[in-house]
């Protein structure tokens, strides 16, 4: 840009017969500026606007972002280089972030990050979930000396379930809000947790590779309670009620039996009206649980109130019990994962022994060493697709044709735009009065 004083000068120069380029070198600069001021095409003191080349190649990035939310930008921008677009890759990015093209993933949005959820969300459409441990379980479960318990309550309603639980490892936490999801009748956009899960989590409230997977499955979006937010009244008085009801329990009730009563309990308390719950997968998340049993002298193996039969002469071995929470039998192997025998699941707290298994056994099949991820079979949740680039839909390729019509049209006149620029560059020939011959 030229100042007033600048141009002046240069106009006093031309006055003289000076050529541009001596009046460029003199000012120190270009020569196409100094001839665009001189010949009117711009005014001193006002920076002209460069020409936003970006905008006739918008609807065409629209589209692609639009089909592929996930597609690096250098790809778009080898794409658009293609095309005809003549500017450079940082001007490109930010004509996208200008104008906003990139969507939200559909697919991905809400599960990657705990949090960024508003109050009135979090109160209005979401289940809490809690853990609530509480001491010397009768020791028919065969779970340790805590029994768990996972409360899922509406936080708008209050209504609420819970589920008895083993431990509260990850398998176990899914199972648990699976049960409870069933007992409320469906699940809402938002999950709720509190501290209590923060192995789940890292420092900065995102979620664990396996744990987003699982919201993703669900269709939720996942938020932690802050250690400094106080406890909701509704959740301390949930609390109080089942920790009475503990305390009520005969020592010697079977786990089925405790979990329908505590079934019964929630019922009773439930409040006049229901929420609009979102419809739940057909079939459960399919994630492995893992429970560590030892073989009785009877040769059975204790799993959920029912007992499994093994060889006699695997009495006082441990064993792993693992299911997977979509399929109707369960497995048990060594401790190294080698299956011993397969059996049909039989429902929990029924009290059966199951002393034949589903076929004979099998001492090679393995499954997975992590059992809490499942890499294969039905029910694997795909993963976002992440960066693996989707083709041009017939659409953008349409819009692409247009955009190369319009480049050959405009061929010629760029043809004669670098003629004319070539012409420019020829060394001017020197007159007797220390200027050039040059013209304007």
């Amino acid at each position: 840009m030229l100042s007033w004083e600048e141009y002046m000068e240069a106009l006093r120069c031309k006055r003289q017969g000076w050529s541009i380029t001596a009046i460029s070198r003199y000012l120190g600069r270009d020569r196409k500026t100094v001839r665009s001021y001189l010949s009117g095409k711009r005014v001193p003191g006002i920076r002209s606007m460069a020409p936003d080349v970006f905008s006739q190649f918008l609807p065409y990035c629209r589209l692609r972002l639009a089909e592929d939310p996930h597609l690096p930008a250098a790809t778009l921008f080898d794409e658009v280089v293609e095309l005809g677009y003549p500017g450079g890759y940082s001007t490109f990015t930010r004509a996208l972030r200008r104008h906003q093209l990139r969507p939200l993933c559909t697919q991905c949005r809400g599960f990657g990050t705990a949090g960024g959820v508003s109050d009135a969300q979090r109160l209005d459409e979401a289940i809490r979930f809690d853990w609530l441990e509480l001491p010397d379980p009768p020791a028919v479960w065969a779970g340790g000396n805590r029994a768990h318990v996972l409360v899922g309550s509406l936080t708008r309603s209050g209504r609420w379930r819970a589920v008895l639980a083993e431990n509260a490892d990850l398998p176990q936490l899914v199972e648990a809000m699976e049960q409870v999801m069933r007992r409320l009748g469906g699940t809402t956009e938002y999950w709720w947790f509190g501290s209590d899960s923060a192995e789940h989590f890292d420092t900065g409230n995102r979620m664990s590779p396996q744990f987003r997977h699982v919201a993703r499955y669900y269709g939720a979006r996942v938020q932690t309670r802050p250690d400094d937010e106080p406890e909701p009244a509704t959740a301390g008085s949930i609390n109080e009620t089942i920790r009475a009801w503990w305390r009520g329990l005969p020592k010697d009730t079977a786990l089925q039996h405790a979990q329908e009563s505590l079934g019964r309990l929630a019922a009773r308390m439930d409040a006049t009206g229901t929420e609009a719950l979102r419809a739940l997968p057909s079939a459960p998340y399919p994630i492995w649980l893992c429970a560590r049993r030892t073989v009785t002298d009877q040769g059975t193996v204790p799993f959920r109130g029912n007992f499994y039969g093994v060889p006699h002469h695997l009495a006082g071995a441990v064993v792993e019990v693992r299911r997977r929470l979509d399929q109707p039998f369960l497995s048990i192997t060594t401790t190294a994962g080698a299956v011993i025998a397969r059996y049909a699941l039989a429902p929990a707290g029924a009290g059966r022994t199951v002393g034949e298994h589903s076929g004979a056994a099998i001492v090679l099949d393995r499954l997975p060493t992590n059992p809490a991820s499942d890499r294969g079979g039905p029910g694997e949740i795909p993963p976002c697709r992440g960066r693996t680039p989707l083709p041009p839909s017939g659409e953008a390729l349409a819009e692409a044709e247009a955009l190369r019509g319009q480049s050959t049209a405009a061929a010629p006149c760029q043809v004669q735009t670098e003629q004319a620029v070539a012409s420019e560059r020829v060394p001017p020939q020197r007159d007797g009065g220390g200027g050039t011959a040059e013209g304007d």
